[in-house]
């Protein structure tokens, strides 16, 4: 029996409207506070032994499963049949998204090898192609897969344009996050918000529970040393964030999978 579906609280014609308005009040809400440059400290993570040669051999080694769940992906969305989607075109968006965290592990594992600012930019871009790809999808699986495919050239720009803009101000001397957190608080809120328009397949709660594990790995990464203490230095923070924010992603290729078409023939165009 297929799983009732709940009734949607925002029509997708205000969606386009509900992004610039998202989009322009983070902006107008970063602009409020100072410059946030990037504390040299973030570097300091808890756990800093070696393994086998491999300094930090936790926070390096605990990027695989990135690469794992972005290999499976791209297996799976290449394989045909395996996942049915309303509009072929809505599997780019995907693709590249699985492809992202091949290169988040990669990235991730090479700033971990020896932390500073510099390579951290390497672990950043990758994240931004992950986020920016998630949100192109479910703008074409919610909005409309024109909507999806125009904007995830800008959504990349945007989030990869914001690690680029806080790598210069870094060079500078005067750092500044907000735009690049800003960039990530929009595309949890979108996400999240996306949530309210109808959808195309079922398993929709699926997001939620992605943003539930991405919620769960920055609260593990802020209190790095406190869950290295508190487990009597078996594991840290970080080496667990990286395991919640891989089993986010997991999520997503175990919704793939799972969920099917609620109404095939319903139209999906933007609205005129």
């Amino acid at each position: 029996m297929r799983p009732a579906t709940i009734l949607p609280l925002l029509p997708r014609s205000s969606a386009p409207l509900l992004l610039i308005f998202v989009a322009v009040a983070l902006a107008f809400i970063a602009l409020l506070f100072p410059p946030i440059p990037q504390p040299l400290s973030y570097h300091n993570f808890a756990d800093h032994r070696s393994w086998l040669g491999i300094p930090n051999f936790g926070d390096v080694v605990s990027n695989l499963p990135f690469a794992i769940v972005g290999v499976w992906g791209l297996i799976v969305l290449l394989t045909p049949n395996s996942v049915r989607f309303a509009d072929p075109r809505e599997r780019r968006s995907y693709l590249v998204m699985f492809a992202g965290l091949i290169l988040t592990a990669a990235g991730s594992a090479y700033y971990h090898l020896a932390p500073d600012n510099a390579r951290l930019v390497w672990d950043r871009i990758p994240i931004m192609i992950v986020f920016m790809s998630l949100l192109s999808a479910v703008i074409a699986e919610r909005i409309s897969v024109s909507a999806g495919l125009w904007l995830f050239p800008v959504l990349q720009a945007a989030g990869i344009g914001s690690v680029v803009q806080w790598e210069s101000s870094e060079l500078h001397a005067h750092g500044d996050l907000r735009f690049y957190a800003a960039v990530q608080v929009y595309s949890i809120l979108v996400l999240l918000l996306m949530l309210l328009i109808r959808p195309k397949y079922t398993r929709g709660y699926d997001f939620a529970v992605v943003v539930g594990f991405y919620v769960l790995a920055k609260i593990l990464e802020t209190f790095d040393r406190q869950v290295f203490r508190a487990l009597g230095h078996a594991v840290s923070g970080h080496t667990l964030k990286h395991l919640a924010a891989a089993a986010a992603s997991y999520w997503i290729l175990r919704m793939l999978q799972k969920r099917t078409m609620i109404s095939p023939s319903v139209d999906f165009r933007p609205a005129e």
